[in-house]
């Protein structure tokens, strides 16, 4: 198979595809690798590794999806990148469809088979390449709230850690998963004093035996938020229901009635985000207002630390790739029931109930279409 990287359009996203040593693994399975030229420089990955690999480096992204089998990249592709897809060829990216109709539209039109890593799931009820990027911007969350929370940003002026004498920053964080959960650990870290709140008891337990008095845990209840939510300084959406979009729990007139210069950061933007005030952001221009609430929404939050993220991204990546690769996708997707839920769209039908769901469209089951198109 001959699989293409281009580089990511996106702004301020520096993260690529595949690692150079990802690329030596798929020439040494017998496939072959097209890279655009500079596509891994934001990540510290120069052309002349690639070639070193084993990959041809070209010169445009209109020749790396012209000749691909399978597109592989890390976010969703944008309107241009879109409209060079065709019919039958793989694109193995994140998609996050239930906030972006358009894209979606884009996608079935090209009749590609649109593939998302977020909604891969494992034999633990996990998503094993949503993880990675999940634990950057848990960690990320804190660091970018951190910053919000000075004056200059329009914060409120407060340390997260606090120093002798004057009490740490009170941060909530919504969401107990792998967001949530790394979130804490660095907020911890930091000295402030943390709140996180789930719907799993069970999962707040196990939290609750690992942080023990340093992270307080609530079930999370119209109540819970609100009161939580109120007292904070910063607050962390981290909230998901994979492939669908992410529910509202913090409502416009929460928002009111937070302190001014507080901080929110919206984790589950790509999602649609959980705060009702949202909106995305990006890298450029990463904040906004409203009502005295300083919103850190950006939707490549990992990939303003391109190489760690690169790197985590493709250790996770890679053996679905292979796979896909090693056996085609047909074949690749009958037999593995986990790499299956992976497949958003094929022959321009939905076939992620989430997905469905959040767009209002109709479901398709995909091995329906899969024993078709194998036939």
């Amino acid at each position: 198979m001959l699989v293409g990287v281009p580089r990511e359009i996106k702004t301020h996203e520096y993260r690529v595809g595949l690692t150079a040593g990802g690329v030596r693994e798929l020439v040494h399975h017998g496939h072959a690798v097209i890279v655009e030229r500079e596509a891994g420089s934001g990540a510290g990955i120069d052309d002349a590794a690639y070639r070193a690999a084993g990959a041809e480096v070209v010169d445009t992204a209109a020749e790396v999806f012209a000749r691909a089998d399978m597109i592989v990249k890390v976010k969703e592709p944008q309107a241009d990148e879109c409209r060079m897809l065709r019919n039958g060829q793989i694109l193995f990216t994140y998609l996050h469809l239930a906030a972006d109709r358009r894209q979606a539209r884009l996608l079935r039109d090209s009749g590609c088979v649109a593939m998302a890593y977020e909604t891969v799931t494992d034999d633990h009820g996990g998503l094993p390449l949503l993880a990675p990027m999940s634990e950057v911007a848990g960690r990320m969350a804190i660091q970018a709230g951190a910053h919000c929370l000075e004056k200059s940003i329009g914060g409120r002026g407060i340390l997260l850690g606090g120093v002798p004498g004057v009490p740490a920053a009170k941060v909530v964080i919504l969401g107990a998963g792998v967001v949530g959960t790394n979130a804490a650990r660095v907020a911890i870290g930091l000295g402030a004093q943390v709140t996180l709140l789930d719907a799993s008891v069970a999962r707040l337990r196990k939290l609750d035996m690992f942080f023990g008095s340093r992270l307080n845990t609530l079930s999370s209840s119209m109540e819970n938020i609100e009161s939580a939510v109120l007292d904070a300084d910063l607050v962390v959406g981290a909230v998901l229901v994979p492939g669908d979009v992410a529910p509202k729990l913090v409502s416009a007139e929460m928002v009111g009635g937070m302190r001014r210069g507080s901080v929110l950061v919206d984790v589950a933007i790509d999602q649609g985000g959980c705060f009702e005030t949202s909106h995305p952001t990006t890298h450029a221009s990463p904040t906004f207002v409203v009502q005295d609430v300083v919103h850190y929404c950006v939707s490549n939050m990992p990939g303003a630390v391109a190489r760690t993220s690169t790197f985590a991204l493709n250790n996770a990546t890679l053996p679905y790739i292979l796979e896909l690769a090693d056996h085609g996708w047909q074949a690749a997707l009958i037999g593995n029931p986990h790499l299956c839920a992976g497949l958003n769209l094929l022959h321009g039908k939905i076939t992620h109930k989430g997905v469905a769901h959040a767009l209002g469209e109709d479901y398709v089951a995909p091995l329906s279409l899969l024993e078709t198109a194998s036939a």
